[in-house]
């Protein structure tokens, strides 16, 4: 009498014989991890800080385009606050940490904050 044994199984699981000829599926289980939360980071508008500055922290503590800077930085002029961009928390918070203390070393009274999204 001639065996065949099944090898390879479904969506790339191997197969295993079983002692009665048959064959059984070995599975896995997947346990999914929870997605982080997401945060924005918020410029806020005030009347000191000049426009040149904030594109300048847009670029170089978002790594904005001239073209993405200015026009955030109009979103914040003429709306009072503009997303600099989405992040997990502690992404969010350091960058929020870093425009800060950009504006203090610069002597700018410039606002950045994050919110859940």
């Amino acid at each position: 009498m001639l065996k065949i044994l099944l090898t390879g199984g479904t969506a790339g699981r191997p197969s295993q014989a079983e002692p009665d000829g048959g064959v059984a599926i070995a599975t896995r289980s997947k346990t999914k991890g929870k997605r982080p939360s997401l945060f924005r980071v918020l410029l806020v508008n005030d009347d000191f800080t000049p426009m040149d500055f904030v594109v300048t922290v847009l670029r170089q503590c978002f790594t904005k385009t001239q073209e993405e800077a200015v026009a955030i930085m109009l979103s914040v002029h003429n709306t009072g606050v503009g997303v600099c961009g989405v992040y997990t928390f502690e992404i969010a918070e350091t960058k929020v940490m870093e425009v800060m203390q950009l504006a203090r070393q610069h002597q700018h009274p410039l606002q950045c904050t994050m919110e859940r999204e």
